[in-house]
């Protein structure tokens, strides 16, 4: 079993994390300024060196310098010092850079079928009937064998459930097509922003950010500041990820140490005016994760920021400074209060507006899954360098990375829109060629006409009985039997035998 990892210490007091309670969970809170990032990168240095991956978002742009050994820097050796500590032993950790958009990372896409009506609704902003439409698409979709990959095959998918809508009415109920168009106007709105880069294939294959490099953990970053510009992609796709894994992941129960660590910075963009099937799905994943030896870590300025039924279930608490100029700035500090195990040694309500740049009050699992006293403690520093990674140190980073090449080239496999083009076309041609048949039926008709007309070329009145049904039954050829028929008034007209 692993050791227990120190840390925050002040004076003679220590805090130690033990990783075998690390898939209980855990959140890091505080105000901007006061320590978060730094803590954040602490503790997932401390996985990676245990030999466990961990993803993170990073929405600043300042967490790739994890990458990179520490030391050299006057206020964390100054840290060091007055906390009577030893210069650590300087080192990076294993990175592999992610971008949504490719620019700073290996592309990260997941297909619209993957992601599915729910998630795909959050992120367009629809409303419960909207929804209930976007989920028939998906099952017609599905009974259909029409694969949804980009946002051009869900587009497609769109336009034919519109047009043919009284079609499906009978087994999959009405369809708006007000709903179908408020679909499609969010699909733009969201490509606008970028999303069309995310959906598509190649698709993520959760496994490649499990790896392990010289016994340590991968540390998998996503580049996030970009993504920001559009929080419900962000949310919606942070959400698919620990999807993925509790999908992915056999069950394993409690184990000496996680098997991933999934840090979720800015969770509020999680939850705000999130549904409540949707809350309900997250508070069921983030429930259940945790027997596959996965640790969820949500990141957040305020505590409020979580709901209730998510918040009982983050075992490991790391509240740094709290400021309490507004009242729900107030109350979120009782809330934070209020869910950390009192000290009697501490009033807890007051110290959150003390606490200074780096200090946290700490409270983690003992060995029986209980919450420590919460005690007030300076953060340990990484051994990782603390800020961002120079262009030349993350371009080495892409290049050298385990999965350099796999997902840079996309690919477009057939799917909805293909065979719904090749079925449009198969239609056309049929039309055509209806048209052609009904063209030269035209013609032999004159014909017949003339015949009928004794040889004169001047065609008879078109109230000749004779000609009528000679017409009518011509326009039947494009059967055998219409044939058939035809062939025998001609035969009997000409004398001959039928």
């Amino acid at each position: 079993m692993a050791e227990p990892i120190m840390i925050g210490k002040s004076g003679k007091i220590e805090v130690n994390f033990l990783p075998q309670m690390g898939n209980r969970h855990g959140l890091i809170t505080g105000a901007t300024g006061t320590g978060k990032t730094v803590s954040l990168q602490a503790l997932a240095h401390h996985f990676s060196d245990l030999g466990i991956p961990v993803f993170m978002a990073d929405v600043k742009g300042d967490l790739a310098g994890i990458s990179q050994a520490g030391g050299g820097n006057a206020k964390v050796d100054a840290r060091l010092q007055e906390l009577n500590i030893a210069p650590l032993n300087w080192a990076g950790a294993p990175t592999t850079l992610w971008d949504v958009f490719g620019a700073s990372g290996h592309p990260v896409r997941a297909t619209i079928s993957d992601m599915g009506p729910l998630l795909l609704a959050r992120m367009l902003d629809l409303n419960d009937t909207q929804t209930g439409v976007l989920n028939m698409v998906f099952r017609i979709a599905d009974d259909n064998g029409m694969l949804l990959l980009d946002l051009k095959d869900l587009r497609a998918m769109l336009q034919y459930v519109g047009e043919n809508a009284k079609t499906f009415t009978t087994e999959y109920g009405n369809v708006s097509a007000a709903s179908i168009g408020a679909v499609q106007r969010g699909l733009l709105a969201i490509e606008a922003q970028g999303a069309g880069d995310f959906f598509g294939e190649p698709m993520l294959n959760i496994a490649d950010m499990m790896q392990t490099v010289d016994g340590k953990g991968v540390v998998n970053i996503l580049s996030a500041d970009k993504l920001m510009n559009s929080p419900r992609v962000y949310g919606a796709f942070l959400l698919w990820m620990l999807s993925e894994l509790f999908e992915t992941l056999p069950e394993v129960g409690d184990v000496e140490q996680p098997v991933f660590a999934f840090f979720f910075d800015e969770a509020h963009l999680l939850f705000n005016d999130a549904p409540k099937v949707l809350l309900e799905k997250i508070e069921q994943v983030v429930r259940l994760i945790r027997s596959k030896g996965v640790g969820v870590y949500f990141v957040t300025q305020n505590p409020m920021d979580i709901p209730d039924t998510v918040l009982g279930q983050l075992g490991n608490r790391i509240q740094h400074a709290l400021r309490a100029f507004t009242p729900r700035d107030q109350k979120a500090v009782q809330v934070a209060a209020t869910t950390m195990r009192e000290n009697p040694d501490l009033d807890i309500g007051a110290v959150i507006t003390e606490l200074a740049v780096g200090e946290a009050l700490v409270s983690t699992l003992d060995a029986k899954g209980t919450p420590n006293v919460t005690q007030r403690v300076f953060m340990l520093p990484p051994p990782s360098r603390l800020g961002a990674a120079t262009q030349t140190e993350r371009t080495a980073l892409i290049q050298n990375s385990i999965v350099a090449g796999v997902y840079e080239t996309t690919t477009d496999s057939e799917s909805a829109y293909e065979k719904l083009q090749a079925r449009a076309k198969s239609a056309e041609l049929d039309e055509a060629q209806a048209t052609k048949a009904a063209d030269d039926n035209g013609g032999l008709l004159d014909s017949i006409s003339d015949i009928f007309g004794g040889g004169s070329t001047k065609k008879r009145s078109s109230d000749s009985l004779l000609e009528s049904v000679a017409k009518s039954t011509l326009r039947s050829m494009g059967t055998g039997l219409g044939r058939a028929v035809v062939r025998g008034v001609l035969g009997s007209l000409f004398g001959g035998k039928r």
